[in-house]
């Protein structure tokens, strides 16, 4: 199907960007790679009358070390995330998690920030970034303000970004040698996770010191496995701690029901995957 027309801007500034919205308000729309908006208006599921590309300013590309956090621009390709070595060594579950996301194509065009803006509780990169502590810098037409990872997600395809505001970039604290692992569940290949876990973990002489444990498409918005979380912490590695930890993954989610499986088989892949993950994280 042929989209609705709409008319088209592509500025070269953030600033531009935030007068171009506060120009045409309700009827404008904001594409970042697109992967997630194209199909949506090929559909007629929305009809914008003005298109504002983010795709030309430069500003928004990029990733940098900044002390305790790799700050990764919002309009940086997943292929580019994926293979940045700052990533891989100090957000390693980053890394992890983009290697499962969608194809080849999709990951060259998609853009980190985008996905998620987008807030698809099934997004791949949700749950990564929660685990690990993300925080959000949003502009404005009143400044820039940054939103922790806890606040971001609001509900299903919404997060704390307002309709006047632009994702700029995204920091991740450094994670610097703790284990990583994103464990996903899918019938096909390529498709979006039924459930999948984040999983990095902190071992410490054989004692696990910390782990941060997020979950994909186990509520409305990725979720903290918490209970997991505690249950692991200043516990002596082994199997039977994992498991038993595992086995709290589901505590407090609402997953979802539809074709791919009920809410009481996604609790049940929620501790499976849970107890991958952290086995593969720890080195097991």
């Amino acid at each position: 199907m042929i989209p609705a027309a709409f008319d088209y801007v592509a500025p070269t500034t953030v600033e531009d960007a935030l007068a171009a919205l506060a120009q045409y308000g309700d009827e404008a729309k904001i594409i970042a790679g697109g992967q997630s908006l194209l199909p949506v208006l090929r559909m007629r599921l929305n009809a914008p009358e003005w298109i504002i590309d983010l795709g030309k300013i430069e500003s928004l590309r990029g990733i940098r070390d900044d002390g305790d956090a790799i700050v990764i621009g919002a309009m940086t390709p997943h292929s580019v995330v994926g293979s940045d070595p700052l990533v891989a060594e100090h957000a390693g579950l980053i890394s992890k998690a983009v290697e499962h996301l969608a194809d080849a194509q999709v990951r060259h065009r998609g853009t980190f920030g985008g996905a998620l803006a987008h807030a698809d509780p099934a997004g791949d990169l949700g749950a990564p970034a929660l685990a690990l502590g993300a925080q959000f810098v949003i502009a404005g037409s009143g400044g820039t303000r940054t939103v922790a990872a806890d606040d971001f997600f609001v509900d299903l395809f919404e997060t704390a970004i307002g309709e006047d505001e632009i994702l700029t970039e995204v920091r991740i604290p450094k994670h610097t040698g703790w284990g990583a692992c994103y464990e996903k569940f899918v019938r096909v290949a390529h498709q979006w996770p039924i459930v999948a876990v984040a999983a990095t973990v902190k071992v410490d002489g054989g004692t696990i010191s910390e782990a941060r444990i997020g979950l994909t498409n186990m509520g409305s918005t990725p979720i903290r496995a918490r209970a997991v979380e505690e249950a692991l912490a200043g516990q002596s590695l082994s199997e039977d701690v994992v498991r038993a930890a595992a086995a709290k993954a589901a505590d407090g989610a609402n997953p979802p029901s539809d074709l791919n499986g009920d809410a009481d088989y996604r609790r049940h892949l929620a501790t499976v995957l849970t107890r991958r993950a952290v086995v593969a994280a720890t080195g097991g």
